[in-house]
């Protein structure tokens, strides 16, 4: 069973997204990280680019395939986690802690699930 924590919103694309004084911060599930196995590089947008919820901001290749990074909201990008061009294997190791980005003057937050929401998508696919 995948790590779900409670206090975080989903996407259904397996993103997850922790709102803070209106700054949403982004990376992927456990489940994600799971699927895709090592993560062997990120590609990340730079600050002040712009996020469109359900389309790709990031991509990430492991050694199993190169997996788009989806937008669960839209916004501003205000933060870059620069530890992750670095050491990508962060988000297998701790993919709660390791986010991608941070986004502000954000909108389009209707599609997040909470944790037994995306419980569910999780447990579907895994069917």
């Amino acid at each position: 069973m995948s790590n779900i924590p409670a206090e975080l919103k989903y996407s259904k694309s397996h993103e997850w997204i922790k709102e803070e004084n209106g700054v949403f911060t982004i990376g992927l599930t456990d489940y994600a990280q799971s699927a895709l196995g090592d993560i062997v590089f990120i590609n990340l947008p730079e600050e002040a680019d712009n996020v469109k919820a359900g389309e790709s901001f990031s991509d990430v290749e492991s050694v199993k395939a190169v997996s788009d990074v989806f937008s669960p909201v839209t916004g501003a990008v205000t933060a870059v986690n620069e530890d992750l061009l670095d050491n990508p294997a962060l988000v297998n190791e701790s993919p709660y802690e390791a986010w991608l980005i941070q986004v502000s003057d954000v909108s389009d937050t209707e599609e997040l699930l909470d944790a037994e929401g995306y419980a569910a998508v999780v447990a579907a696919e895994e069917a």
